[in-house]
């Protein structure tokens, strides 16, 4: 990693602390949903998709711009695997590097020994060997770290981006835009 980005990362990370210090607190009804993660990221995102999980990335064929690269306000939408029946989906509310974005979602890791809640900013992680975001590993609350199971993941399906705005308190992701404009390479690997 290049001089250059590093710092770009390392002021990125105090611009964020700085920004978080500063913003509104995100709306409480939003974080203090108890339930499924379906409900929850159509809620944040504006995304108007039904039925489970796994659906939501043929669904979104022709309705809403897909890819596969992450963006603030997109929901990432896992793939049906053995772990996840129903798949997942969840909410994009922040860039920190090219391989590494924040989710807000709902019913992933317990809170007092309930599955359901809301999480705000949760890591995840690319650990795809294309660095093309169809493998990840997701931060566990209940392990206070990365878990250790990769899910396939379909994509990321495009909204408008206003609903999300209010998942983490802050406008569109100033801070990955600084750092992609700024390091090139970190821009091109995103792409």
């Amino acid at each position: 990693m290049s001089r250059v980005r590093r710092l770009l990362i390392l002021a990125a990370y105090s611009l964020m602390g700085t920004a978080a210090a500063a913003s509104a607190a995100p709306a409480p009804s939003l974080l203090d949903y108890v339930g499924q993660c379906v409900p929850f990221a159509r809620e944040a995102s504006g995304i108007q998709i039904y039925g489970d999980a796994w659906t939501w990335w043929e669904q979104a064929e022709g309705r809403y711009p897909r890819g596969h690269r992450p963006r603030v306000g997109a929901v990432i939408v896992f793939a049906r695997s053995g772990q996840l029946k129903l798949g997942h989906v969840a909410v994009v509310s922040r860039t920190v590097e090219r391989r590494v974005v924040m989710l807000t979602h709902a019913n992933w890791s317990r809170r007092d020994g309930v599955r359901g809640h809301a999480e705000q900013d949760v890591t995840l992680h690319d650990v795809s060997p294309a660095n093309d975001w169809s493998q990840v590993k997701v931060w566990y609350g209940d392990r206070g770290g990365l878990g250790s199971s990769i899910y396939p993941v379909e994509g990321f399906i495009y909204g408008d981006g206003h609903a999300a705005a209010g998942l983490s308190g802050r406008q569109p992701d100033d801070v990955g835009a600084l750092i992609d404009a700024y390091v090139p390479e970190a821009a091109t690997a995103a792409r």
